[in-house]
């Protein structure tokens, strides 16, 4: 069930919001997971128990792990849950390809599962292992209560793709939480906001990246419309994702962690992964990065930890060496910045520095959207005029980019705008004079967003895929 969807927005969520504020205080967590488990049944039925037997297993390993705090048990318990949890998200979603290498390297040939991916497990599964690395650290107690541990792990505002939250964001709430109008005028603004994101701009990116696919007069300048308008897409429709998520948590009395701060306004890549997909970055820097040592450490271990974190970044994204050359990517971009580039981009001026930022993060994308390898190098080919074994005599321009640009133009500068933080700064503005404008800006937003819906409009959701 899409956050983006009829169903969703108009049956699901009333109804859920509905039982929920209805409920005496001390039931609240139980309707919450029931709600949330149903919302999970209705896209992945089967794998719901993959769901609770994960939140089964790390309430029983986090116990165990409390009571022999400080022992070789304690830690035992840890890697026993971290094993289940890896093995569970190596199963589901890295077995063909494991499959596909052991056939390559040893002239094998096993078939392939095929095992339809989870919705969710790369999300679920990291925050359940952070649950139980920071009991075992002492960061935070166990949940005493299999129903509150349960709830934040299946918890359907950010089940499926995040932020990342992990239990010390919200062990306070999951025991106490205050609902109040304010917050939740707050939360649907921000779930609408979000809603208006993925429906308007990256829905609208999507179909053009369709388009581009199908298309066979091709030229450079229609590439280089492609990697804009994915790298456009992802952001707004993730952003947007993340904005419903809390936006809903808000609604329920959850103050989930933000998870994008305009990333496409920086100027080096070390500020893009500060601003994009902050809980993830968080998560690799606390649980990966830091305990292989950090920077403090000798050069060559530094540059083993930093690459190490992005491959890895790179492979949680997908089973597939797109991803993790993209990873490898930012890992390299990442030790380049640290070791010079940072310092020359500190002194080229404001633009420089930012055209830098788009131009490697336009690349990246283009890499992280092929089906494959081969995909990626032919794209990124088509981008920089190269001829041979991709493409032949491609020309800069033709008809068809011209006829697509005219389409796009005002959607792309729209977009471009939006990106940035100029609509907050002037909508904050207009609301010191004109208050009234919110709930009429919102009420608008939402009807053109629920024609859209109605009309049938191109509505997918890339996080699904991770």
């Amino acid at each position: 069930m899409l956050f983006s969807s009829i169903t969703f927005i108009y049956y699901f969520l009333p109804i859920a919001l509905g039982l929920y504020l209805i409920t005496p205080k001390k039931y609240r967590n139980l309707v919450l997971l029931i709600t949330s488990l149903i919302f999970y049944f209705s896209g992945e039925p089967i794998y719901t128990l993959l769901l609770v037997f994960s939140s089964i297993s790390d309430y029983f390993h986090s116990l165990y792990i409390e009571k022999h705090r400080g022992t070789k048990y304690a830690k035992r318990a840890l890697v026993s849950s971290i094993i289940i949890n890896l093995l569970a998200l190596a199963f589901f979603k890295y077995i063909d390809f494991f499959i596909v290498l052991l056939n390559s390297f040893s002239g094998l040939k096993l078939a392939l599962l095929n095992v339809p991916l989870p919705i969710g497990i790369s999300f679920f599964t990291f925050q359940t292992m952070s649950y139980t690395i920071d009991v075992y650290r002492g960061d935070v107690k166990a949940e005493k209560s299999i129903i509150g541990l349960a709830t934040f792990v299946c918890l359907f505002p950010q089940l499926i793709a995040g932020p990342i939250v992990r239990y010390t964001d919200i062990a306070t709430e999951l025991q106490s939480r205050v609902l109040s109008w304010d917050q939740t005028a707050i939360g649907v603004k921000r779930f609408i906001i979000g809603l208006s994101k993925k429906v308007l701009l990256a829905n609208s990116f999507g179909q053009l990246c369709v388009i581009f696919r199908e298309v066979p007069d091709k030229s450079v300048v229609f590439y280089w419309m492609y990697g804009i308008a994915f790298t456009l897409q992802i952001y707004f429709d993730f952003s947007g994702y993340s904005d419903m998520a809390i936006g809903m948590g808000k609604m329920l009395g959850f103050n989930f962690p933000e998870n994008f701060n305009y990333p496409y306004i920086s100027k080096s890549i070390t500020e893009f992964w500060r601003r994009w997909h902050i809980t993830l970055s968080r998560w690799f820097r606390d649980y990966v990065y830091i305990p292989m040592g950090g920077n403090r450490v000798s050069k060559w271990s530094w540059v083993r930890n930093i690459l190490t974190v992005w491959l890895l970044t790179g492979f949680w994204h997908g089973a597939a060496w797109n991803f993790i050359l993209w990873g490898g990517y930012f890992g390299v971009l990442l030790i380049l910045e640290k070791v010079f580039l940072g310092k020359i981009l500190t002194r080229v001026g404001r633009w420089i520095p930012h055209m830098y930022v788009m131009l490697l993060v336009t690349i990246s994308f283009v890499i992280f959207n092929a089906d494959n390898l081969n995909q990626a190098f032919s794209d990124l080919s088509g981008m920089f005029l190269a001829t041979g074994e991709y493409h032949q005599e491609l020309p800069i321009f033709n008809s068809v980019t011209l006829y697509y640009l005219k389409s796009y133009f005002i959607l792309f500068v729209i977009a471009g705008i939006a990106a940035t933080p100029l609509p907050k700064i002037i909508y904050t503005k207009l609301l010191e004079r004109l208050f009234i404008l919110e709930p009429i800006m919102v009420l608008i937003l939402l009807s053109i967003n629920t024609a859209s819906l109605v009309s049938g409009s191109f509505n997918p959701f890339l996080y699904f895929r991770f």
